[in-house]
């Protein structure tokens, strides 16, 4: 399985669609993003997101690979390597049992994790991924429908955030201090939204290698960095900005076959 398409950033609409669903505004929904994911939903290779977690494939598999494959199943939590070589652990689950592997993982924008595939709005794992390999948007109305169907849309409304994290989270989310950084991150986005137009141009400099630092719609130096050299590579003036030319250019080369 290549789980590689797209990576379509999240759109307008469907950000929209969202605080719809939920009852909430944008701040509420960055808070959360950017939290549980950094807020970008694909590494620069245009897959989604994960964290495999070894002894959710422990419990899903009844312990059966526990001897065989202590590195993907094992009753205690663990093994984390992050980013891209996750995967790796997620593939080597799968040649163990395919559904129970993708079960075991946590997915995309919301990490909502693959087990939780029908509070998300799926038949089956298999329609979850398949839907975040395509898109952001995908991937968010995953999560505002977990959120939904587990009741903490209420404590996003309020702005309760302990009570959220420990719903979302668990019971263990003051280890990780998830309530404190979601207050911080509410109050931020508060203040300024990311700018969606800059966002996806951001993730295109990413897929096409060229890095422009944290996918948050902010321009700061790297991100001015990142567009100045591809401005340079596609023959275009040099100026850091997101000027019309540059921004058709650039999106026309990330995603050349929509």
């Amino acid at each position: 399985m290549s789980f590689q398409g797209q990576g379509r950033p999240l759109s307008g609409a469907g950000i929209e669609q969202v605080c719809s669903t939920l009852g909430v505004a944008q701040p509420q929904v960055w808070a959360v993003l950017s939290v549980e994911t950094r807020g970008f939903g694909f590494l620069k290779d245009r897959r989604p997101q994960i964290l495999f977690e070894r002894h959710i494939f422990h419990n899903q598999t009844g312990g059966r690979f526990d001897s065989s494959a202590p590195d993907v199943s094992n009753s205690k939590a663990g093994g984390y390597i992050g980013g891209e070589v996750e995967y790796d652990r997620l593939n080597a689950a799968i040649g163990l049992d395919q559904a129970a592997a993708l079960k075991s993982a946590s997915w995309g924008i919301g990490q909502v994790m693959g087990f939780n595939f029908a509070d998300a709005g799926f038949a089956n794992v298999a329609d979850m991924v398949a839907a975040f390999v395509e898109d952001e948007n995908a991937q968010l109305l995953a999560m505002a429908n977990f959120i939904k169907a587990n009741g903490l849309a209420g404590a996003m409304q309020k702005g309760k955030w302990d009570a959220f994290a420990r719903g979302y989270n668990g019971p263990s989310f003051e280890k990780n201090q998830y309530d404190t950084r979601l207050t911080a991150a509410h109050a931020r986005y508060q203040v300024m939204l990311p700018d969606l137009s800059l966002r996806t141009a951001q993730a295109a400099l990413l897929y096409l290698g060229f890095d422009p630092g944290t996918i948050d719609g902010v321009t700061g130096k790297r991100t001015r960095s990142a567009i100045i050299a591809f401005q340079e590579k596609a023959g275009l003036s040099e100026t850091g900005e997101l000027d019309t030319d540059t921004e058709s250019t650039l999106l026309g080369e990330a995603f050349k076959s929509d």
